[in-house]
């Protein structure tokens, strides 16, 4: 939906918060949970989704008459689509996903596949609204532990240049700007800004992708640079940032020095806990569960160490007594500040809001808590919609301060 002023860009929430793998199941989730936020939150405008789309139902709703009848839903019902979720390929709730959430990876051609066919779906969804683009947000590459050499490296910019040459076919033939959007997150490839600036200066928007955008599409260096710029840039997820111990200011700062778009702004809240003691740590504990990665990053006065999973940051925490800080990958409501024994990183969300009312960052701005599901039941303390809708209206509420 609409924000307000046009220049704040579109908000709307991410559908992976629901269980369903089959197109089937995403229907049927359009139809009564993205149906009832809407009532609450704008039922006289029209609504965006925020569309998360397995590898099978990619494939189901590319059949014709499957999609010319998904776009007839749309249209009879005021909504429309914008962005589509394209990280998990696979199940994504209810099975065990944690590092397989990564794969097919960057390094692997069916990941290319996957997301060239969700470039085609978009391209199709998208209404003809003068000035909207598309964006589709991925895994930031790899899980780091797979990227082993120069070449596994190589291999994932290849790969992204060749989606990036494809996504400027589909404006070619149809007018539709669309832009992959890599979504750095903890222990991947791509975790920091730093890390994303070094891989879009040095390969994605260096010498030879722009020599492969060239044989590619036939365009010129000056073009090709320009298309990489336009089909390549970054999903910014606010949970991800502030686990990281980013900047909030000097981040967006770096981004456009750099001149790498924020084709998504995702915002999300994670844990924090200023100081770890066994107290926070009994808190954590109904955390740890056994679906997702909930990465750890711990400051301490020597700086910054990282965890895959909140198991290992335990053992660590058995043996060593220090003073530091946790900050958690578990997504939880954004409108919850303050949980007890610990807090959330909902002041990182405030902070990128506030920047953005003043100067637009993205055109695309995307609630995600996917993990509502694994929430200890203490902190759901109501239905799932009721839920959504009062986080997006905690942004909007944000947007107009």
């Amino acid at each position: 939906m609409r924000i307000g002023d046009a220049a704040l860009g579109h908000l709307t929430y991410c559908t992976n918060i629901h269980p369903g793998e089959s197109w089937d199941e995403v229907r049927a989730n359009l139809e009564s949970h993205v149906t009832a936020v809407r009532s609450q939150v704008c039922p006289d405008a029209p609504f965006g989704i925020g569309l998360r789309l397995s590898a099978a139902a990619a494939e189901a709703l590319s059949e014709p008459g499957t999609l010319g009848a998904f776009r007839s839903f749309l249209d009879d019902n005021g909504f429309y689509v914008f962005t589509i979720n394209g990280f998990p390929y696979g199940p994504f709730h209810g099975v065990r996903v944690k590092e397989d959430v990564y794969l097919p990876d960057w390094m692997d051609a069916e990941r290319l596949r996957y997301t060239n066919q969700l470039a085609d779906l978009l391209a199709v969804l998208m209404p003809a609204e003068e000035g909207l683009s598309g964006s589709v947000s991925t895994v930031p590459g790899a899980f780091k532990p797979r990227v082993a050499s120069d070449a596994d490296v190589a291999a994932m910019r290849s790969a992204m240049v060749r989606h990036a040459a494809h996504l400027a076919g589909i404006e070619a033939r149809t007018g539709r700007t669309i832009a992959l959007a890599l979504e750095p997150e903890p222990c991947c490839f791509i975790e920091t800004i730093a890390e994303s600036v070094r891989f879009f200066e040095d390969h994605l928007f260096a010498k030879a992708a722009i020599e492969e955008f060239v044989a590619l599409t036939g365009r010129s260096e000056a073009a090709a640079d320009e298309g990489l710029r336009r089909h390549l840039g970054l999903c910014l997820d606010l949970c991800h940032a502030a686990v990281e111990f980013e900047d909030p200011q000097g981040g967006i700062d770096a981004l456009q020095a750099a001149g790498i778009g924020i084709a998504k702004l995702q915002i999300s809240a994670g844990l924090r806990l200023p100081a770890v003691d066994a107290a926070g740590r009994a808190a954590l504990e109904p955390f740890a569960d056994g679906v997702y990665l909930h990465q750890v990053v711990e400051r301490t006065r020597s700086g910054l160490k990282r965890f895959t999973d909140l198991p290992q940051a335990f053992a660590a925490l058995d043996d060593d007594r220090a003073e530091r800080e946790w900050r958690v990958h578990f997504h939880v409501p954004i409108f919850l500040d303050d949980l007890g024994a610990f807090a959330t990183t909902q002041g990182f969300i405030a902070e990128t809001l506030d920047r953005h009312r003043r100067a637009p960052i993205s055109q695309h701005l995307e609630v995600e808590t996917y993990t509502w599901d694994v929430l200890p039941e203490r902190y759901r303390t109501t239905g799932i919609d009721q839920a959504v809708a009062r986080e997006l209206h905690w942004v909007m509420e944000r947007l107009s301060a």
